[in-house]
Protein backbone atom coordinates (compact mmCIF):
# COMPACT_ATOMS: atom_id res chain seq x y z
CA UNK A 1 0.00 0.00 0.00
CA UNK A 2 1.29 3.50 -0.70
CA UNK A 3 1.86 6.21 1.91
CA UNK A 4 -0.85 7.98 -0.10
CA UNK A 5 -3.64 5.37 0.15
CA UNK A 6 -2.29 4.68 3.48
CA UNK A 7 -3.12 8.35 4.46
CA UNK A 8 -6.54 8.18 2.87
CA UNK A 9 -7.09 5.32 5.50
CA UNK A 10 -6.46 7.54 7.94
CA UNK A 11 -7.99 10.26 7.40
CA UNK A 12 -11.30 8.34 6.82
CA UNK A 13 -10.49 6.52 10.22
CA UNK A 14 -10.59 9.59 11.85
CA UNK A 15 -13.51 11.29 10.17
CA UNK A 16 -15.37 8.29 11.60
CA UNK A 17 -13.98 8.82 15.13
CA UNK A 18 -15.23 12.13 14.83
CA UNK A 19 -11.80 13.58 15.00
CA UNK A 20 -11.26 14.57 11.33
CA UNK A 21 -11.03 18.53 12.83
CA UNK A 22 -8.31 17.21 14.86
CA UNK A 23 -4.85 18.50 14.35
CA UNK A 24 -2.09 16.15 13.55
CA UNK A 25 1.89 16.07 14.65
CA UNK A 26 3.54 13.00 13.79
CA UNK A 27 6.14 11.70 17.10
CA UNK A 28 9.79 10.83 16.52
CA UNK A 29 9.55 7.25 15.48
CA UNK A 30 11.26 3.96 16.99
CA UNK A 31 13.03 0.98 15.74
CA UNK A 32 9.47 -0.48 15.24
CA UNK A 33 7.15 -0.46 12.11
CA UNK A 34 4.71 1.44 14.30
CA UNK A 35 3.71 5.12 14.19
CA UNK A 36 2.27 7.85 16.32
CA UNK A 37 0.48 10.95 15.91
CA UNK A 38 -0.47 13.66 18.42
CA UNK A 39 -4.14 14.99 17.75
CA UNK A 40 -5.31 18.31 19.15
CA UNK A 41 -9.12 19.06 19.14
CA UNK A 42 -10.26 22.01 18.45
CA UNK A 43 -10.77 22.12 22.26
CA UNK A 44 -7.77 21.55 23.09
CA UNK A 45 -7.57 18.17 24.45
CA UNK A 46 -5.26 15.70 23.05
CA UNK A 47 -5.52 12.27 21.82
CA UNK A 48 -3.16 9.69 20.27
CA UNK A 49 -3.09 8.05 16.74
CA UNK A 50 -1.55 5.21 16.93
CA UNK A 51 -0.98 3.67 13.21
CA UNK A 52 0.31 -0.13 12.71
CA UNK A 53 -0.17 -1.35 9.27
CA UNK A 54 -0.57 -5.18 9.76
CA UNK A 55 1.01 -5.87 6.95
CA UNK A 56 4.48 -4.06 7.79
CA UNK A 57 4.84 -7.37 9.41
CA UNK A 58 4.86 -10.79 9.21
CA UNK A 59 2.02 -13.07 11.01
CA UNK A 60 1.67 -13.23 14.70
CA UNK A 61 2.02 -16.62 16.23
CA UNK A 62 -0.87 -19.30 16.30
CA UNK A 63 -0.96 -20.80 19.71
CA UNK A 64 -1.31 -24.54 17.66
CA UNK A 65 1.75 -23.79 15.92
CA UNK A 66 4.55 -26.47 16.61
CA UNK A 67 8.22 -24.85 17.25
CA UNK A 68 9.34 -26.04 13.32
CA UNK A 69 5.85 -24.23 12.31
CA UNK A 70 6.82 -20.98 14.01
CA UNK A 71 10.33 -21.02 12.18
CA UNK A 72 8.97 -21.31 8.80
CA UNK A 73 7.08 -18.79 9.35
CA UNK A 74 9.70 -16.51 10.66
CA UNK A 75 10.66 -14.24 13.15
CA UNK A 76 7.50 -12.74 14.88
CA UNK A 77 5.86 -16.34 15.10
CA UNK A 78 9.53 -17.45 16.90
CA UNK A 79 9.89 -14.52 19.46
CA UNK A 80 7.91 -11.82 19.05
CA UNK A 81 4.59 -13.63 18.95
CA UNK A 82 1.82 -11.21 18.93
CA UNK A 83 3.58 -9.15 15.64
CA UNK A 84 2.81 -5.91 17.88
CA UNK A 85 -1.06 -5.84 16.32
CA UNK A 86 -3.08 -3.37 17.27
CA UNK A 87 -5.84 -5.73 18.71
CA UNK A 88 -3.27 -7.09 21.28
CA UNK A 89 -2.33 -3.72 22.43
CA UNK A 90 -6.36 -3.07 23.03
CA UNK A 91 -6.73 -6.57 24.87
CA UNK A 92 -3.31 -5.62 27.20
CA UNK A 93 -3.91 -2.31 28.19
CA UNK A 94 -7.74 -3.59 29.14
CA UNK A 95 -6.18 -5.87 31.53
CA UNK A 96 -3.74 -3.35 32.78
CA UNK A 97 -6.49 -1.09 33.45
CA UNK A 98 -8.64 -3.70 35.58
CA UNK A 99 -6.21 -4.53 37.38
CA UNK A 100 -5.44 -0.82 38.83
CA UNK A 101 -2.48 0.07 36.47
CA UNK A 102 -2.22 2.83 34.22
CA UNK A 103 -3.01 2.01 30.40
CA UNK A 104 -4.15 4.38 27.44
CA UNK A 105 -7.86 4.29 27.49
CA UNK A 106 -9.26 2.71 23.75
CA UNK A 107 -10.68 5.93 22.19
CA UNK A 108 -11.44 4.37 19.14
CA UNK A 109 -10.15 1.05 17.00
CA UNK A 110 -9.90 -0.34 13.62
CA UNK A 111 -8.10 -3.97 14.14
CA UNK A 112 -7.92 -4.97 10.45
CA UNK A 113 -6.78 -1.67 9.42
CA UNK A 114 -4.05 -1.22 12.22
CA UNK A 115 -5.68 2.01 13.52
CA UNK A 116 -6.33 3.12 16.84
CA UNK A 117 -7.31 6.61 18.92
CA UNK A 118 -6.26 6.19 22.72
CA UNK A 119 -5.45 8.40 25.37
CA UNK A 120 -2.53 10.94 25.51
CA UNK A 121 -0.58 10.95 28.86
CA UNK A 122 1.55 13.56 27.84
CA UNK A 123 5.56 13.68 27.12
CA UNK A 124 6.95 12.94 30.73
CA UNK A 125 8.35 10.13 30.34
CA UNK A 126 10.79 8.76 32.88
CA UNK A 127 14.09 9.17 31.05
CA UNK A 128 12.85 12.77 30.48
CA UNK A 129 11.57 13.46 33.91
CA UNK A 130 14.87 12.09 35.00
CA UNK A 131 17.43 14.53 32.70
CA UNK A 132 15.25 17.13 33.95
CA UNK A 133 16.09 16.88 37.92
CA UNK A 134 13.47 14.73 39.15
CA UNK A 135 14.48 12.27 41.66
CA UNK A 136 14.64 9.24 39.74
CA UNK A 137 14.14 6.56 43.05
CA UNK A 138 10.13 7.13 43.47
CA UNK A 139 9.61 6.54 39.82
CA UNK A 140 11.28 3.17 39.94
CA UNK A 141 9.44 2.97 43.36
CA UNK A 142 6.68 3.55 41.55
CA UNK A 143 7.03 1.37 39.01
CA UNK A 144 7.87 -1.58 41.28
CA UNK A 145 4.67 -1.19 42.76
CA UNK A 146 3.27 -1.16 39.37
CA UNK A 147 4.86 -4.48 38.73
CA UNK A 148 4.16 -6.58 42.13
CA UNK A 149 0.55 -5.14 41.42
CA UNK A 150 1.00 -7.14 37.91
CA UNK A 151 2.71 -9.87 38.79
CA UNK A 152 -0.26 -10.75 42.03
CA UNK A 153 -2.79 -10.98 40.03
CA UNK A 154 -4.49 -14.41 38.22
CA UNK A 155 -2.60 -14.98 34.53
CA UNK A 156 -5.73 -15.50 32.06
CA UNK A 157 -4.96 -17.89 28.92
CA UNK A 158 -6.63 -14.83 26.81
CA UNK A 159 -7.19 -11.57 27.14
CA UNK A 160 -10.49 -9.63 25.97
CA UNK A 161 -10.41 -6.17 25.01
CA UNK A 162 -12.59 -3.82 22.65
CA UNK A 163 -10.92 -5.27 19.15
CA UNK A 164 -11.65 -9.36 20.26
CA UNK A 165 -9.86 -11.67 22.27
CA UNK A 166 -5.93 -12.22 22.26
CA UNK A 167 -3.98 -14.86 23.23
CA UNK A 168 -1.41 -14.20 25.97
CA UNK A 169 1.41 -16.79 24.69
CA UNK A 170 3.89 -17.98 26.91
CA UNK A 171 7.94 -16.81 26.67
CA UNK A 172 8.48 -20.69 25.95
CA UNK A 173 11.85 -21.78 24.97
CA UNK A 174 11.36 -21.86 21.50
CA UNK A 175 11.17 -17.56 21.94
CA UNK A 176 13.82 -17.27 24.43
CA UNK A 177 16.27 -19.49 22.51
CA UNK A 178 15.28 -17.68 19.48
CA UNK A 179 15.77 -14.19 20.90
CA UNK A 180 19.30 -15.55 21.78
CA UNK A 181 20.03 -16.72 18.32
CA UNK A 182 19.61 -13.30 17.31
CA UNK A 183 23.30 -12.54 18.93
CA UNK A 184 24.95 -15.43 16.88
CA UNK A 185 23.30 -14.69 13.42
CA UNK A 186 23.59 -10.64 13.46
CA UNK A 187 26.55 -9.46 15.25
CA UNK A 188 28.95 -11.68 12.64
CA UNK A 189 27.51 -9.14 10.65
CA UNK A 190 28.55 -6.10 12.33
CA UNK A 191 31.92 -7.21 13.54
CA UNK A 192 32.97 -9.47 10.67
CA UNK A 193 36.24 -10.54 12.45
CA UNK A 194 33.97 -13.07 14.66
CA UNK A 195 33.70 -16.59 13.13
CA UNK A 196 30.92 -18.19 14.22
CA UNK A 197 30.46 -21.59 12.50
CA UNK A 198 28.02 -24.57 13.00
CA UNK A 199 29.66 -25.83 15.94
CA UNK A 200 30.29 -22.21 17.68
CA UNK A 201 26.19 -21.85 17.35
CA UNK A 202 25.57 -25.42 18.52
CA UNK A 203 27.90 -24.79 21.07
CA UNK A 204 25.91 -21.23 21.98
CA UNK A 205 22.36 -23.23 21.90
CA UNK A 206 23.69 -25.34 24.74
CA UNK A 207 25.20 -23.37 27.00
CA UNK A 208 22.06 -21.44 26.97
CA UNK A 209 19.76 -24.21 27.04
CA UNK A 210 19.49 -24.93 31.16
CA UNK A 211 18.88 -20.97 31.41
CA UNK A 212 15.91 -20.87 28.40
CA UNK A 213 14.31 -24.12 30.11
CA UNK A 214 14.34 -22.31 33.94
CA UNK A 215 12.93 -19.26 31.95
CA UNK A 216 9.97 -21.10 30.46
CA UNK A 217 9.27 -23.13 33.38
CA UNK A 218 8.93 -19.59 35.11
CA UNK A 219 6.62 -17.77 32.63
CA UNK A 220 3.89 -16.77 35.48
CA UNK A 221 3.33 -13.47 35.19
CA UNK A 222 2.20 -11.02 32.34
CA UNK A 223 5.70 -9.16 31.47
CA UNK A 224 5.07 -6.28 29.43
CA UNK A 225 8.56 -7.26 27.38
CA UNK A 226 9.49 -3.18 26.88
CA UNK A 227 9.32 -2.53 30.36
CA UNK A 228 12.03 0.87 30.41
CA UNK A 229 12.37 4.68 31.36
CA UNK A 230 11.53 5.84 27.98
CA UNK A 231 8.35 3.67 27.81
CA UNK A 232 7.16 4.79 31.10
CA UNK A 233 5.22 7.72 31.13
CA UNK A 234 5.19 9.86 35.38
CA UNK A 235 1.22 10.83 35.70
CA UNK A 236 1.82 12.66 38.97
CA UNK A 237 -2.14 13.58 39.12
CA UNK A 238 -2.62 10.03 39.86
CA UNK A 239 -2.26 7.72 42.96
CA UNK A 240 -0.03 4.70 44.00
CA UNK A 241 1.13 2.37 40.92
CA UNK A 242 -1.51 4.39 38.81
CA UNK A 243 1.38 6.69 38.53
CA UNK A 244 3.14 4.61 36.04
CA UNK A 245 1.80 5.15 32.65
CA UNK A 246 2.89 2.37 30.73
CA UNK A 247 3.00 2.69 26.55
CA UNK A 248 4.18 0.02 24.06
CA UNK A 249 3.07 -3.19 25.57
CA UNK A 250 1.93 -4.59 22.65
CA UNK A 251 4.28 -7.39 22.62
CA UNK A 252 3.33 -8.48 26.27
CA UNK A 253 3.79 -12.60 27.06
CA UNK A 254 3.17 -14.67 29.91
CA UNK A 255 6.64 -14.77 31.32
CA UNK A 256 8.77 -15.03 34.04
CA UNK A 257 8.54 -12.52 36.47
CA UNK A 258 12.24 -11.40 36.80
CA UNK A 259 11.74 -9.80 32.78
CA UNK A 260 10.43 -7.00 33.58
CA UNK A 261 12.86 -6.27 36.40
CA UNK A 262 16.15 -6.35 34.42
CA UNK A 263 14.67 -4.93 31.46
CA UNK A 264 14.01 -1.99 33.81
CA UNK A 265 17.03 -1.75 36.41
CA UNK A 266 19.62 -2.64 33.16
CA UNK A 267 18.20 -0.23 31.09
CA UNK A 268 19.90 -0.29 27.65
CA UNK A 269 19.05 3.20 27.32
CA UNK A 270 20.15 4.76 30.49
CA UNK A 271 22.42 4.32 33.54
CA UNK A 272 20.37 3.40 36.62
CA UNK A 273 22.71 3.76 39.83
CA UNK A 274 23.41 0.18 41.15
CA UNK A 275 21.95 1.95 44.55
CA UNK A 276 18.77 2.09 42.73
CA UNK A 277 18.51 -1.10 40.92
CA UNK A 278 19.56 -2.32 44.68
CA UNK A 279 16.38 -0.13 46.43
CA UNK A 280 14.17 -1.17 44.04
CA UNK A 281 15.01 -4.90 44.30
CA UNK A 282 14.54 -4.73 47.89
CA UNK A 283 11.33 -2.79 47.74
CA UNK A 284 9.89 -5.41 45.35
CA UNK A 285 10.62 -8.60 47.42
CA UNK A 286 9.11 -6.61 50.73
CA UNK A 287 5.90 -6.21 48.36
CA UNK A 288 6.32 -10.37 47.49
CA UNK A 289 7.80 -11.83 50.50
CA UNK A 290 6.78 -15.27 49.49
CA UNK A 291 9.21 -15.12 46.78
CA UNK A 292 12.13 -17.16 47.24
CA UNK A 293 14.64 -14.00 46.90
CA UNK A 294 18.01 -15.97 46.72
CA UNK A 295 16.51 -18.30 43.92
CA UNK A 296 14.70 -15.57 41.44
CA UNK A 297 18.05 -13.38 41.63
CA UNK A 298 19.76 -16.39 40.38
CA UNK A 299 17.70 -16.61 37.59
CA UNK A 300 16.70 -12.73 37.26
CA UNK A 301 21.02 -12.60 36.07
CA UNK A 302 20.77 -15.78 33.53
CA UNK A 303 17.69 -14.38 31.91
CA UNK A 304 18.81 -10.83 32.26
CA UNK A 305 22.39 -12.18 29.99
CA UNK A 306 20.18 -13.55 28.09
CA UNK A 307 18.32 -10.61 27.21
CA UNK A 308 20.92 -8.20 26.85
CA UNK A 309 22.70 -11.25 23.90
CA UNK A 310 19.39 -10.54 22.34
CA UNK A 311 19.46 -6.91 22.31
CA UNK A 312 22.92 -6.96 21.01
CA UNK A 313 22.17 -9.28 18.54
CA UNK A 314 18.74 -6.71 17.60
CA UNK A 315 21.13 -3.51 17.61
CA UNK A 316 23.68 -5.31 15.32
CA UNK A 317 20.85 -5.66 12.89
CA UNK A 318 18.99 -2.44 13.17
CA UNK A 319 23.11 -0.80 12.46
CA UNK A 320 23.61 -3.53 9.86
CA UNK A 321 20.99 -4.11 8.07
CA UNK A 322 18.37 -1.17 8.88
CA UNK A 323 21.47 1.46 8.50
CA UNK A 324 20.61 2.73 12.68
CA UNK A 325 23.98 3.61 13.41
CA UNK A 326 22.40 5.44 16.49
CA UNK A 327 22.09 2.06 18.34
CA UNK A 328 25.85 1.71 18.27
CA UNK A 329 25.93 4.24 21.12
CA UNK A 330 23.71 2.07 23.71
CA UNK A 331 26.09 -0.98 22.75
CA UNK A 332 28.47 -0.32 25.26
CA UNK A 333 25.92 -0.53 27.88
CA UNK A 334 24.88 -3.64 27.33
CA UNK A 335 27.92 -5.23 26.85
CA UNK A 336 28.68 -3.97 30.57
CA UNK A 337 25.88 -5.33 31.77
CA UNK A 338 25.88 -8.73 29.86
CA UNK A 339 29.53 -9.11 31.53
CA UNK A 340 28.42 -8.43 35.28
CA UNK A 341 26.02 -11.13 34.58
CA UNK A 342 28.57 -13.80 32.67
CA UNK A 343 29.79 -13.55 36.54
CA UNK A 344 27.56 -14.90 38.45
CA UNK A 345 26.66 -18.47 39.87
CA UNK A 346 25.78 -20.52 36.87
CA UNK A 347 26.81 -18.70 33.91
CA UNK A 348 30.07 -20.28 33.52
CA UNK A 349 28.86 -22.23 30.44
CA UNK A 350 27.76 -18.93 28.84
CA UNK A 351 31.13 -17.00 29.91
CA UNK A 352 33.51 -20.13 28.44
CA UNK A 353 32.26 -19.75 25.29
CA UNK A 354 32.28 -15.65 25.21
CA UNK A 355 35.87 -16.11 26.00
CA UNK A 356 36.10 -18.81 23.55
CA UNK A 357 34.60 -16.77 20.07
CA UNK A 358 34.01 -13.11 21.23
CA UNK A 359 37.32 -11.47 22.37
CA UNK A 360 37.34 -8.19 24.33
CA UNK A 361 37.91 -5.77 21.49
CA UNK A 362 34.73 -7.21 19.92
CA UNK A 363 32.69 -6.03 23.20
CA UNK A 364 32.06 -2.85 22.55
Amino acid sequence: MSDLDRETLRLDFLKAAGLSDALRAPLPGDASTRRYERLTTPAGSTLMLMDQAPSAESQPCDPSWSPEQRHAKGWNAVARLSAGRIEAFAAVATHLRRVGLSAPEIVAIDAPLGLAVIEDFGDDLFAHAILAGQDERPLYRAAIEALARLHGDPVPDVLSGPAGDWPLLAYDETALQGGADLFVEWMPRLVPSLNLGAKAVADWQAAWAPIVRTGAEGASVIAHRDYHAENLIWLADRDGPARVGMIDFQDAVRAHPSWDLHSLLQDARRDVPPEVEAMALDHYFALRPKVDRAAFMAQYAALAALNQARILGIFARLIARDGKPRYREFMPRMWAHLESNLKAPGMEAVADWFARHVPAEARK
